[in-house]
């Protein structure tokens, strides 16, 4: 595996570091990766190792306010004054448009994790002709009832603090409440995963786990509010290969409960190549679980499918 990185500037100048792994020879296809909230893409290297051992280019951003795009630590947990949600899917229509020119010709699919699942939902949705398949990570369905009462929570919260703000109410209304499930709690962050040398990992990483801005909940909130939604729906091509995968346990799709929610819109929708697979016990970060062979298995598996798929 050969590792590089470079810069996308945004037209608004907003500099992304993008981090690219590709393989000892020429790769067959390419794989754009959106990471979650609160994390980076660098946490992404041993996923990335799999599929360039498989042959495929691996192109991840890490999206503003994140990992080493962030300008400074201030910086983390903030997309925009504005616009945030918009301004972070122009930055992944920007990064298709490098992998173009990076590799011309070649497939694309995309992988999204936890908010870069929501965040790959409009992708596929404004842009899904740019792949040849989609991978949902930790994603979620139709918001719970509450969530209408977190978007006015956040935006009081907002008026409160700033837009730049850091509200510990919204933390306890996400992060602290996912994790409750878990008690006792080892850590603040057990319900990432049931392997405790991954959650120390994360604790420990200094672009991890830092309190959002009261702007970038309102940004989430507003763009995770409508995976759903038949007008966003409706526009993913209907041929277009799709594969759902969640844990169990996860806490952001209330334990997967939250899933067939989305597999219903999706089939509502016409889309006839929805596949899914929900793992027993798992929590939230797939690739970082006790069984995260048998999930980059199941992925890589996948991805060959969805080529054949394209190439037929």
């Amino acid at each position: 595996m050969r590792t590089a990185s470079y810069t996308l500037t945004a037209d608004d100048d907003y500099a992304l570091h993008v981090h690219r792994w590709l393989p000892d020879g020429e790769p067959k296809a390419v794989v754009q990766l959106a990471h979650g909230l609160g994390e980076h893409a660098g946490r992404y290297a041993r996923f990335a190792q799999a599929l360039t051992d498989a042959g495929y280019a691996v192109h991840a951003n890490d999206h503003r306010g994140h990992g080493l795009t962030a300008p400074t630590a201030e910086d983390l947990g903030f997309f925009a004054e504005q616009n945030g949600w918009r301004r972070v899917l122009d930055d992944m229509a920007l990064l298709r448009k490098r992998i173009a020119t990076d590799h011309p010709g070649l497939p694309v699919l995309i992988f999204g994790h936890s908010m870069g699942s929501f965040l790959t939902q409009w992708t596929i949705a404004e842009r899904g002709a740019d792949y040849v398949g989609a991978v949902l990570c930790g994603s979620n369905g139709k918001p719970p009832p509450i969530a209408s009462l977190g978007k006015l929570i956040a935006r009081v919260e907002r008026w409160r603090l700033g837009p730049r703000g850091r509200s510990p109410l919204l933390l306890r209304l996400s992060f602290v409440d996912f994790n409750r499930r878990f008690r006792p709690n080892r850590t603040d962050a057990d319900w990432l995963s049931r392997d405790p040398a991954e959650v120390d990992a994360y604790v420990a990483d200094p672009l991890c786990g830092f309190v959002p801005t009261g702007q970038l909940w309102i940004d989430l909130v507003g763009g995770v509010g409508r995976q759903t939604d038949p007008a966003l729906v409706g526009r993913i091509p209907k041929n277009l290969p799709i594969f759902v995968i969640s844990g169990t346990a996860d806490p952001v799709s209330d334990g997967a409960k939250g899933m067939p929610s989305l597999l219903a819109a999706y089939r509502d929708a016409g889309l006839g190549h929805v596949t899914h697979r929900f793992y027993d016990g798992a929590r939230h970060e797939l690739l970082n679980e006790t069984n995260k062979d048998e999930v980059t298995a199941d992925v890589l598996a996948w991805l060959r499918t969805a080529i054949g798929h394209h190439l037929h």
